[in-house]
């Protein structure tokens, strides 16, 4: 018997979807910022493997001498970021949202139970409610990156005013990397994610559209025969005939 569940409150829908185009902006922003001094390079022994970016990924995304419009949008859409990340955050503390989030002593083991199966190396998933180990911890990862994103940028936007927060990133010069390796680790997380949306069914998609999803049960049996009759007062599921 196939019963339509709640799976993601609306609160949670929301952020989720609003936090993509926020964050696509303050990317492409930082990036119109980031080649005022491209600097980074994956350096070894005096030999670069690569360089962060090529002259031609700026030109191709017209990216050189707009450096006033990228600081502009930046420190526009920062608030933005940091205020749905912000209300998230309260949200899943107050909701008690946060159990289903956190990981657990267990998540960084099942973790990569979870990787092998998503391999095909495994044949079977380890047991997971809302969210399995690996989506705890990544998720959890994200909240934690966001905050460092905030801190990092308000080092070297203000070092003068933040002088503080830039001590304890090492200064201007490392906060400046740290704020960098970050935009990379979610431009790596968002691969992932989309990698791990295909991977999953359609309806663990629809069920962050919709917030509800389409689950499999066997119906209720008492005194050796199926339980027809539904509760009328249940109003977290729906039976399709």
């Amino acid at each position: 018997m196939k019963v339509i569940k709640e799976k993601h409150s609306l609160v949670m829908r929301w952020t989720h979807w609003v936090n993509f185009p926020l964050l696509t902006i303050m990317i492409w922003s930082g990036m119109l910022i980031y080649w005022a001094n491209d600097a980074y390079s994956i350096t070894i022994f005096g030999y670069t493997f690569y360089h962060f970016f090529p002259d031609a990924v700026f030109t191709f995304f017209h990216i050189p001498y707009r450096l006033a419009e990228g600081m502009a949008f930046h420190f526009l859409f920062m608030w933005f970021f940091t205020l749905n990340g912000l209300f998230y955050v309260l949200y899943t503390i107050f909701s008690g949202e946060w159990r289903n989030l956190v990981p657990e002593k267990k998540s960084f083991k099942e973790a990569w139970l979870v990787l092998l199966h998503d391999l095909h190396i495994r044949k079977t998933a380890p047991p997971q409610n809302k969210y399995n180990a690996a989506q705890r911890i990544a998720y959890t990862a994200i909240i934690v990156m966001g905050l460092g994103s905030v801190l990092t940028g308000l080092a070297i936007y203000k070092p003068v005013q933040f002088y503080w927060l830039c001590w304890i990133f090492g200064g201007y010069n490392l906060a400046r990397i740290l704020h960098f390796a970050l935009t990379l680790g979610y431009l790596f997380f968002f691969i992932i994610h989309i990698v791990q949306v295909i991977i999953a069914d359609w309806n663990n998609f629809r069920s962050v559209i919709s917030g509800f999803e389409v689950v499999t049960e066997k119906p209720a049996i008492i005194s050796g025969k199926p339980d027809e009759e539904r509760n009328a007062s249940d109003n977290e599921s729906l039976v399709i005939e």
